[in-house]
């Protein structure tokens, strides 16, 4: 991706997430702590509020600034998670989108402990990701690919729902965390569509 691309990229999930404060939330209320959202929110405003001075010599460098300033503001677990998976997304740059978003997905699991099947945002991520490779592979447009990743996203984050817990506070409950989605795996689908609407709308690329 371009600079100017992977800007809005980022700034779209800052404001998708801060818009969604309440949503996410409540999802994390169920089973979790309740925090997930107000955290993600304060975390991604403090993002937009240096937003002019954030290095942007390269996308690599832009995106690991992003994950700095995520790991100082967003609070409890999610923070290193976050700012992990922004700094190897960034580490990972020069190799396009989807090392980018494996680099990602490997991060999260090394500092979660976690992988796919643990009800996490991994159990999104890791979809999306498979996804948007099989469709670029197969000759998508970015447009294309984004929107069948976006849809996958989504069917994967419903998907938690009938999982059980095995990382964050959510584990604590148990069996009692079947039937309620997860709240990570549900921002993912909620940014990855919000990306996907944006990159239609704004006619990036192709």
């Amino acid at each position: 991706m371009s600079i100017t691309e992977t800007e809005l990229v980022v700034r779209t999930i800052a404001e998708t997430a801060i818009a969604n404060e309440r949503y996410f939330g409540d999802l994390d209320s169920v089973v979790g702590d309740g925090d997930f959202g107000y955290s993600l929110a304060r975390g991604f405003e403090r993002l937009l509020d240096g937003w002019e001075d954030l290095d942007r010599s390269s996308d690599g460098a832009f995106l690991k600034r992003t994950g700095m300033v995520l790991a100082s503001r967003i609070g409890g677990t999610s923070g290193p998670i976050w700012g992990t998976a922004f700094l190897r997304a960034g580490g990972a740059a020069e190799k396009g989108v989807v090392a980018m978003l494996r680099a990602a997905a490997e991060g999260i699991k090394a500092r979660g402990q976690s992988d796919v099947g643990d009800k996490t945002l991994l159990d999104a991520l890791v979809p999306l990701t498979d996804r948007l490779e099989t469709e670029l592979a197969g000759g998508a447009t970015a447009a294309e690919a984004i929107r069948a990743a976006a849809g996958t996203a989504r069917e994967a984050a419903g998907a938690t729902v009938g999982m059980v817990a095995k990382r964050g506070r959510a584990s604590y409950t148990g069996e009692r965390s079947r039937g309620s989605a997860d709240a990570g795996a549900v921002a993912v689908a909620v940014l990855a569509e919000s990306v996907s609407e944006t990159w239609q709308s704004r006619g990036v690329a192709s």
